[in-house]
């Protein structure tokens, strides 16, 4: 067994958990799984099945671990892993499927907006209510920096509709914000 300092770096936390430690494996859940909660909510908006896919995508964090290579982040190829789960679940959950809008993207109005009173967790709620697949696109390009080629792959669409879907994702924001910014206007005077 392996005592809970060897956990204090990353190589011996991994070789911790690759040699089946549940004290190492426990301690690499603790760690992460606040974080991976978080991402796993922003793609699936139900607490309860972020939960369950952020637990799914640890067993494939501790499965998988024999394959990483030590190149790169660690905690970036967890991330990955995580991020792949939340989109399996979407792809494979019929009422979660992401639906792609196709209307002409000349509707949209160009609302003035101020940045000055949005507080973040506005914008994380405002970027939660947006429709599955402009979320989810939303995400990867934005948040998890993932390329439009990279998404593409990923939920099995093209790179000209990650792209289309993250514009409109934008736009809707923006007039989310531009409407929260005239009515905090108003309410204030």
């Amino acid at each position: 067994m392996f005592s809970r300092t060897n956990f204090s770096t990353e190589s011996g936390l991994i070789q911790g958990c690759l040699k089946g430690d549940r004290n190492a494996q426990r301690h690499l859940y603790d760690t992460y799984s606040g974080k991976f909660l978080a991402i796993c909510i922003r793609y699936l908006k139900d607490r309860e099945h972020a939960e369950d896919v952020m637990i799914e995508g640890f067993m494939k964090i501790f499965d998988k671990l024999p394959q990483y290579q030590g190149t790169g982040s660690f905690e970036g190829w967890m991330k990955r892993i995580i991020v792949t789960q939340a989109l399996m679940t979407l792809r494979s959950h019929r009422h979660l499927m992401m639906e792609v809008n196709m209307e002409n993207e000349t509707d949209y109005k160009d609302h003035s907006y101020e940045l000055n009173h949005l507080e973040v967790a506005d914008l994380r709620d405002m970027v939660g209510s947006l429709p599955v697949g402009y979320r989810t696109v939303f995400n990867l390009f934005a948040i998890e920096g993932y390329s439009h080629q990279e998404i593409g792959d990923l939920l099995g669409i093209t790179e000209s509709t990650s792209k289309s879907q993250l514009n409109r994702a934008r736009n809707t924001l923006k007039e989310k914000i531009a409407s929260q910014t005239i009515n905090k206007k108003t309410i204030n005077g």
